[in-house]
């Protein structure tokens, strides 16, 4: 079963987004792998390309790092907008 993305969206800001959110409420702390390109194209119903610019957006905002051959794994958590 797939999750359900919005098609008014691109899907891979999408499934970032879920992501990041994981990552933010603990789900997959500091230091925890991520899923793989292959677990979230079966999760979301995306094409494994999407996957892999997802997990990019990612590793470019430091929020995950890439071990070739091991996985992705939570490098840190993003940052918490401001209440100003």
């Amino acid at each position: 079963m797939s999750i359900e993305l919005d098609e008014t969206r691109p899907k891979w800001r999408q499934v970032a987004d879920i992501l990041r959110a994981r990552i933010a409420d603990g789900t997959y702390p500091p230091g925890s792998r991520v899923p793989s390109v292959v677990t979230l194209t079966a999760e979301f119903g995306i094409a494994a390309v999407t996957a892999q610019k997802t997990m990019r957006a990612l590793r470019e905002e430091g929020l995950i790092r890439t071990e070739t051959g091991m996985g992705s794994y939570v490098t840190g958590r993003p940052p918490r907008a401001s209440s100003d």
